[in-house]
Formats: C-alpha cells, sequence, structure tokens
C-alpha cells in the first residue's frame, strides 16, 4: 500500500481492534505511535517492528495538542490519524444519568474532534488523512447503548462535514463496523457458544477479525484511495439478517 515512512497515529491503538489497526499499519511500512491512558500488557507488534506507545487523555485538549506536535516533531511528519478510542459500558438509556450519557458521547465524539482538530495542521502539511472507526451501532436501534450510537451516528456527520470543510489538504473517511472479535468480546456475546451464535446472524457466518479492520482502514489511508474521501466504508459482513424474516411462517428457504 505504499506507505513505507509514513507516520501514523492510532487512539486507543494498545488492544482489540486498534491494535489490529496499528499491526497493519507496521506491516504496510508506516510507523506507527499508539495512544492511550495506559501502555498495553505487551508491545503491540508486526512484521519484526514495534509501534511507539504514548499516554494521552483524549478529553484533555491541552495534552491532545501537545501530544501531536510531539510526534509531528519527533518523527518529521504525520501522516495518518485513526481515531478508535471508544467503547461504552451496557446500559439502558433510562438506568443512567444525562451524566453518564455525556462521558459516552464525550469519548466516542467530541474526542476524536479533539484529535482532529490538533492533527489537522500536520496532517495538512503531509496531504495526509484520518480515519474515524464508527459503527453500525450509528445507522440502526442501539438499545443498551443509546448513547454510543448517538454518538458514532454524530462521528459519521462529523467526518462528512470535516471531508468538506479540510478538503483537497486532508481526507476524512470513516469505517462502520460491525461486530469484532478481540479479548473483549466475552463480556457483549458471552462464551465460545454465545459468540459462534453470534456469528451466525452475520451473512458471512462470523465475527470480524481486527486484523481485517486493519487492512481496511491501511486501504482508506493509503495512495490507493487517494480520491475517496468524506466516505462511510461499511466492515461488517453483509450487515444483520432482518429479524422478520425467521418471525415468519411463510417462504422459509434458507437464505
Amino acid at each position: 500500500m505504499e506507505l513505507d515512512g509514513r507516520v501514523v497515529v492510532v487512539t486507543g491503538g494498545t488492544r482489540g481492534v486498534g491494535a489490529g489497526i496499528a499491526r497493519a499499519f507496521l506491516a504496510a511500512g508506516a510507523e506507527v505511535v499508539v495512544c492511550a491512558r495506559r501502555p498495553p500488557e505487551e508491545p503491540v507488534e508486526a512484521a519484526g517492528r514495534t509501534a511507539d506507545f504514548a499516554s494521552v487523555d483524549l478529553r484533555d485538549a491541552a495534552a491532545v495538542a501537545e501530544f501531536f506536535a510531539r510526534v509531528a516533531a519527533g518523527h518529521g511528519r504525520l501522516d495518518v490519524l485513526v481515531n478508535n478510542a471508544g467503547g461504552t459500558p451496557y446500559r439502558l438509556l433510562g438506568e443512567g444519568t444525562a451524566e453518564q450519557h455525556a462521558r459516552v458521547v464525550a469519548l466516542n465524539l467530541v474526542a476524536p474532534m479533539t484529535a482532529s482538530l490538533a492533527a489537522r495542521g500536520h496532517l495538512a502539511e503531509s496531504r495526509g488523512s484520518i480515519v474515524m472507526i464508527g459503527s453500525v451501532s450509528g445507522e440502526r436501534p442501539s438499545p443498551g447503548t443509546a448513547a454510543y450510537g448517538a454518538a458514532k451516528a454524530g462521528l459519521a456527520g462529523l467526518a462528512r462535514s470535516m471531508a468538506v470543510e479540510w478538503a483537497p489538504e486532508v481526507r476524512v473517511n470513516t469505517l462502520v463496523l460491525g461486530m469484532v472479535r478481540t479479548e473483549l468480546s466475552h463480556l457483549h456475546y458471552g462464551d465460545e457458544a454465545g459468540i459462534a451464535a453470534v456469528g451466525r446472524t452475520v451473512p458471512v457466518g462470523r465475527l470480524a477479525e481486527p486484523a481485517e479492520i486493519g487492512d481496511a482502514a491501511v486501504f482508506l489511508a493509503s495512495p490507493k484511495a487517494a480520491y475517496i474521501t468524506g466516505a462511510s466504508l461499511q466492515v461488517h459482513g453483509g450487515g444483520e439478517r432482518p429479524a422478520f424474516l425467521d418471525a415468519a411462517n411463510v417462504n422459509k428457504e434458507e437464505i
């Protein structure tokens, strides 16, 4: 993907999807910096190379600006920002306070905006790009994670507007993720039987692997996607089988 020497920052890149993205960029030849509040339990490595780590609270705008300035000065450039950091606990909307839900929105929408604003000048110098990590939760009802779904819907809208405002210097795209198998999958889907059962609800028959998300992110950040900006690329294995197909008592042929 011609990313040798490019400098990439992956927020929340120490585990799960973020680590998979970081490894994909390392394998593509990029220099990678992962940031999170806590260091990884083990180094993020691929192709005999290791990502640098920096501790950053993405909710602290001054610290975020200082972090990107340090990365650009230390590496001589900044080419790609992957806004991956995020997440949410399971909490029904009526069982949480407005303040609790606001914290979810802050992490999943305000923090990516903060990072993007801090990185913009450095990315513009290199004609770089931003990849937002979105979710199908922002495109359909998200019971139990309503604030997260709302934030992800907002993130996709933000990316489209950002792509227009910051063109042609910075490209901005969104990966819309479905379910991904990570070390935390059991918290959402249960044991191996539960994970397999959930996987069968996806047309391709399984959950995504973090490496597959990484490959899609590398593509959007690469010269192969030079004319792609303001786009949302769905990486969800075909989406979700409509529930009415299983509820109906006619036309029951296997699809």
